[in-house]
């Protein structure tokens, strides 16, 4: 008798027995550990699906008129209804967009050198170091450097450009960590292709490994907006709260979405808290667009090796 006839008598002899000790001991552990998994995923959603709802009982009706989206609060008072948030809105999304015309090529230009030129060089092991610094800074801390920096030090006053200054800090280091990952993930055979045809590295940077990343990157870019625009501490510091519609950010105040909800709540009138409810609620909406439109992204047309 061959060798290939013993062949499924062996393989039936080393598997192993689905009645055995072993084996049961294993679905067990497997079990423990899916039920420990959903159990803390549910706990972790408590409080955000308690949140939510909150936010769309309390502020829901208002958030779902018209006025809401196309007034601002000038002239209101605590014990005045009506009144909306686009001041506010639009404030917020201008300070979002300065942020990033200034986060966006300081954190990319950042990443390409890290990825590309200084993986093994001391300054390199030195920029990231700072990186991960300024990864755990606090947003009161940016808030309180930009203080002193621009009011204490240069006697300037407090504008929303300042806070446009702070918010930098707080996007750069989160924008160039989701771009280095995402130039890691460009297939090292593309450079090497390009420079087998003879092309510089700055061009292949340009014309090969950026594009390849880009969808990637814009969904860093689209992730730290989001974040940066939930910030309220260096908003509080450096950027005083408008109820009328302002587009200038060197001079006067601006109201944004985090500083109306705080300007705007008291115990004691109830109409107030609506809006309070209402600004946090679409404040809520914004992030949640932006973060939706990341994943979109990245899930479509994601770096693939």
């Amino acid at each position: 008798m061959s060798a290939a006839t013993h062949t499924p008598d062996l393989v039936e002899q080393a598997l192993p027995d689905p009645e055995t000790p072993q084996s049961t001991g294993r679905r067990v552990k497997d079990r423990t550990a899916t039920v420990a998994v959903w159990a803390a995923f549910v706990i972790a959603m408590i409080p955000l699906v308690w949140i939510i709802v909150a936010l769309l009982v309390k502020g829901g009706s208002v958030v779902v008129s018209a006025s809401w989206w196309t007034n601002s609060q000038r002239g209101m008072t605590t014990l005045t209804a009506g009144g909306g948030a686009y001041h506010a809105i639009i404030g917020t999304l201008l300070q979002a967009v300065v942020t990033a015309v200034i986060s966006v090529p300081l954190a990319i230009m950042t990443a390409i050198y890290l990825i590309e030129y200084g993986r093994s060089t001391r300054f390199g092991r030195i920029v990231s170091f700072m990186l991960d610094i300024l990864t755990g800074v606090p947003s009161i801390v940016a808030g309180l450097f930009i203080y002193a920096l621009w009011v204490t030090t240069f006697g300037l006053q407090r504008v929303p450009f300042a806070v446009c200054l702070a918010l930098v800090l707080l996007m750069v280091p989160v924008v160039t960590r989701s771009t280095e990952e995402m130039l890691k993930l460009v297939p090292n055979e593309l450079r090497e292709a390009s420079y087998a045809l003879g092309v510089s590295k700055w061009r292949t940077i340009t014309s090969i490994v950026l594009p390849t990343a880009f969808s990637g990157i814009i969904t860093g870019i689209l992730l730290g907006l989001a974040r940066v625009m939930g910030e309220t501490a260096p908003l509080l510091i450096l950027g005083p709260y408008s109820q009328s519609i302002a587009t200038n950010l060197f001079s006067g105040f601006m109201g944004t979405l985090p500083t109306m909800i705080n300007a705007e709540r008291n115990e004691v009138a109830a109409i107030p808290l609506d809006r309070v409810w209402g600004a946090a609620l679409t404040l809520i909406i914004l992030v949640l667009l932006l973060n939706l439109a990341g994943r979109l992204i990245a899930r479509y047309s994601a770096v693939r090796k």
